[in-house]
């Protein structure tokens, strides 16, 4: 028995993505015997561009059920059954979530029709589910809403199922979550770890430096370390020895500790940041008829960036919420090519028309370099102030002309909102290519930081 299924969520960091619509049909491997379809209030905003990719807005989503209201019906409809998705992981993970919040341990078997695709179907153009279903002549409509996707895949899967005769390759690709337990030597190694934000280092037997990390909560994130079934976490359950820990109070001085060591002590495990986190970043660049036109592009040390970010969906979510705030046209920060659509009439999107002649490149450019010099970390000086260690203390990073200083921890009565005094009591650290990156990332996540401009 198969529960085929299709989430559409909030978007937003992992693990903290709400459901916004779900579809489930109970499949028996012949045809549908039950389905369940409903919109669902996440109790939190949905991102721009999850809004224009779905359809679904905020507004649709006040009066629908929130999820501990629909959590049973899906305990039961799911019951006895394979969880099957198109790009499963994902899927089983954002509703694994959601019952957690609930305290409840949802565990399933699951089967991905992306790899049982590529096994069955093997020398497809494209095996994203739009692509894969038309090039296989099965209809799909309201691509990107849950109702529309989890139908596509029903076709789909029972089309995969009849080419798997023998039900080996199905067989062979179901997946089954592990129990996660903790060997004792780790066990004991946790015990002594607090709940607290900073960073942490892991050691071998022989004094090497294996791992650092930084989390909000050391003591979680080394039990996930501990009880991981990834290659990465079961090579530090097998080579951890030694714990130590270090509390910032600030998770931006922990954040910036935690790239400047992981580059100076270069740690086995850390592979993955050694390189730079920010692949995507936002440029300005003139085009022919004299309008400066901001776009996301892989970053480039070639060329200078305005603004980097680790992902290509939080560059554009944040590419959105610029163009609302400075008044910008979408068509000319490559968000959307149809023109007219968002510039007349202008209801319908906030900038002036200048995609289609109506403002002048001398207008629509003042407010795009407002953006600019608002934004570029280049040239900046400042002290930002943000959490201590306890109650009575705060932190301060220091900027100047763009380049990160160093940081310090003071006391409430301590007044400091001068360099001067503020560098007698600075731990230095060293600039590096990411620095800004983080330091301009966390001033954006962070509305309520104190910043002191110099």
């Amino acid at each position: 028995m198969y529960a085929i299924l299709d989430i559409e969520t909030t978007g937003g960091q992992f693990n903290e993505e709400g459901i916004t619509e779900i579809a489930i049909y109970r499949y028996n491997g012949h045809e549908v015997e039950d389905q369940f379809i409903s919109l669902l209030n996440p109790e939190k905003p949905i991102q721009p561009f999850v809004v224009k990719l779905t359809g679904i807005s905020n507004a649709m989503l006040r009066s629908a059920p929130k999820f501990y209201e629909v959590a049973k019906r899906i305990i039961e409809i799911t019951e006895g059954c394979i969880l099957v998705a198109h790009n499963a992981l994902f899927d089983y993970r954002v509703l694994k979530t959601e019952f957690k919040n609930l305290g409840y341990d949802f565990e399933k078997q699951t089967l991905c029709t992306v790899e049982l695709s590529q096994k069955l179907l093997p020398n497809q153009k494209s095996y994203s589910l739009g692509k894969l279903v038309r090039s296989l002549g099965i209809p799909i409509s309201d691509r990107h809403r849950a109702t529309g996707d989890a139908l596509a895949t029903v076709q789909l899967f029972k089309l995969l199922l009849s080419k798997d005769i023998e039900k080996e390759i199905v067989k062979s690709l179901v997946k089954t979550e592990r129990k996660k337990g903790i060997h004792p030597k780790l066990f004991d190694l946790l015990e002594s770890i607090p709940p607290i934000l900073g960073l942490y280092y892991i050691y071998k037997e022989n004094g090497d430096l294996i791992y650092i990390g930084k989390s909000n909560n050391i003591k979680k994130r080394l039990n996930q370390h501990f009880t991981g079934t990834s290659r990465k976490s079961k090579k530090i359950q097998r080579d951890a020895f030694t714990v130590n820990y270090e509390e910032t109070g600030s998770e931006l001085i922990a954040l910036l500790k935690e790239c400047q060591e992981i580059k100076t002590n270069k740690p086995i495990y850390n592979r993955a940041q050694k390189k730079s986190v920010y692949p995507w970043s936002l440029y300005a660049e003139k085009n022919a008829g004299g309008y400066i036109c901001l776009s996301i592009q892989k970053t480039d040390g070639r060329k200078k960036e305005i603004i980097s970010f680790p992902g290509l969906t939080e560059a554009k979510s944040a590419l959105f919420k610029i163009t609302e705030k400075y008044n910008l046209c979408q068509k000319l920060t490559g968000l959307d090519s149809n023109a007219k659509a968002h510039c007349f009439p202008y209801e319908l999107n906030t900038c002036n028309g200048a995609c289609i002649g109506n403002e002048s490149p001398q207008d629509y450019n003042l407010r795009v370099t407002e953006f600019i010099n608002n934004n570029s970390f280049n040239h900046q000086s400042m002290i930002i102030i943000d959490k201590g260690r306890t109650i009575e203390e705060r932190s301060a990073v220091l900027i100047e002309k763009g380049i990160y200083k160093g940081y310090a921890f003071f006391n409430l009565n301590y007044q400091v909102n001068k360099t001067d005094i503020l560098k007698n009591i600075l731990i230095p650290m060293e600039h590096n290519k990411d620095v800004k990156h983080i330091i301009q990332s966390y001033i954006r996540k962070k509305k309520a930081l104190k910043i002191i401009t110099l």
